[in-house]
């Protein structure tokens, strides 16, 4: 008797009358090709650039004398802030982007200031100089204002440090003003107290980047 022969098994797949079903792979998900902390370039040179101001103003140097030497600090300064700029920027740290191309603006500003003025680029005489260091002075303080009122929500070291950024600017200010050495040393100082806080940020920074903890940066001063 012949053994019964064994139909085939039907090949796995979608019944008849179904609709055949596309399963999309996965997205991978996307990398920027930089990372790390923009911070770590941006702090120093904010803390250098400011330091090299703060001892103008405190009168380290004859006034006369002090374009030459603070001239490549801040221009230095200004091209670590705008590569740290775009380097926030590029990892999504908006805020960190916009503050640190803040302070690209003002230190390059600054240095093409001074540039010009000594060499006679823009037209600027003698007569006009301290009506010109007024329209700079105020134009900033009128940004860093925003920024500090901006960074209420963030913990109380950041408005401290702009607040003092902007206190400087008023007491240069007003040392045009009234032509008062004395204000303008103590806006210099104020900058040398800055810098020392921003250096203590960088200091967090790099403790947290090395496997430490972050040192105390403040509270808010808002909540919500």
């Amino acid at each position: 008797m012949a053994a019964p022969t064994q139909s085939p098994m039907p090949a796995p797949g979608p019944r008849s009358g179904e609709p055949v079903r596309l399963v999309r792979p996965a997205p991978e998900r996307a990398t920027s090709p930089l990372t790390g902390d923009p911070a770590w370039l941006a702090l120093p040179s904010f803390v250098v650039g400011s330091v090299a101001f703060g001892m103008v103003l405190i009168g380290y140097l004859p006034a006369a004398a002090s374009i030459g030497p603070m001239l490549p600090v801040i221009i230095a300064a200004s091209i670590g802030l705008f590569v740290a700029t775009i380097w926030a920027a590029v990892i999504g740290q908006s805020p960190q982007a916009g503050i640190y191309g803040i302070f690209t603006g003002f230190f390059m500003s600054e240095a093409l200031l001074d540039l010009g003025t000594a060499h006679g680029w823009f037209g600027i005489t003698l007569a006009s100089m301290a009506q010109t260091s007024k329209l700079f002075t105020i134009a900033w303080m009128v940004i860093i204002t925003m920024l500090v009122l901006a960074m209420f929500r963030l913990p109380v070291i950041y408005p401290v440090v702009f607040g003092l950024v902007d206190v400087s600017l008023l007491l240069y200010l007003l040392s045009i003003i009234q032509s008062s050495a004395n204000l303008a040393k103590a806006a210099g100082w104020v900058v040398m107290a800055f810098a020392a806080i921003t250096v203590y940020l960088f200091l967090s920074s790099a403790s947290h980047a090395t496997g430490g903890r972050e040192f105390p940066l403040g509270r808010p001063i808002l909540h919500s």
